[in-house]
C-alpha cells in the first residue's frame, strides 16, 4: 500500500490544530506509560499500524514492559498486570474508540469519577480523542509503518 499524501502540508491548519492538541495533551496528570496505554488500545482497535508502531516503540522507551504492551488488547483477563487506574483508563480509551456501540458507558464513568476528578477525566477523554483523530488520519492517508 502506498502512501497517498501528507496531510501536514496539504492541511496545515488542521494539522498544526492536532498538533495543538497533543501539546495540550503534555500538561495532562497522565504518565508517559499511560498515555502510551490509551494510543497502543485504541490503535490495535482501529487497526493502525503505522500508530502501534510508533507508540509501542515510545512505550518501551518510556519502560513500559513488552508483557504489558503484549497482553493489552486482553486486558480485562490479565487485571494482575495492570492497575485498578489504568485499567478504567484503558476502558475509557476503549469505549471512546468504539463510541457507536454505546460511548462511555455510565458503569465506566462512574468508576472513573471514583478515582479521578473531572480534569483528570477530561484528560483521558480528550487523550483518546487524538489518538482517534491520528489513526484516522494515518489509515486514510496510508502512512507507511516506521515512516
Amino acid at each position: 500500500m502506498s502512501a497517498r499524501f501528507n496531510m501536514a502540508t496539504v492541511h496545515s491548519a488542521a494539522y498544526k490544530a492536532g498538533i495543538g492538541m497533543e501539546a495540550a495533551l503534555q500538561n495532562s496528570f497522565l504518565s508517559p506509560i499511560q498515555k502510551e496505554l490509551i494510543k497502543i488500545r485504541a490503535s490495535q482497535i482501529n487497526g493502525c499500524a503505522f500508530c502501534l508502531d510508533m507508540h509501542t516503540k515510545d512505550a518501551l522507551k518510556y519502560g513500559e514492559t513488552p508483557q504489558r504492551i503484549f497482553l493489552l488488547n486482553a486486558w480485562r483477563e490479565a487485571t494482575e498486570l495492570y492497575t485498578e487506574e489504568e485499567q478504567i483508563i484503558i476502558a475509557i480509551a476503549e469505549e471512546i474508540t468504539l463510541i457507536s456501540q454505546k460511548g462511555l458507558s455510565e458503569e465506566t464513568y462512574q468508576k472513573a469519577k471514583a478515582l479521578f476528578s473531572e480534569s483528570q477525566i477530561a484528560d483521558i477523554i480528550m487523550a483518546a480523542v487524538s489518538i482517534n483523530m491520528w489513526n484516522r488520519i494515518a489509515i486514510s492517508t496510508h502512512l507507511p509503518v516506521g515512516g
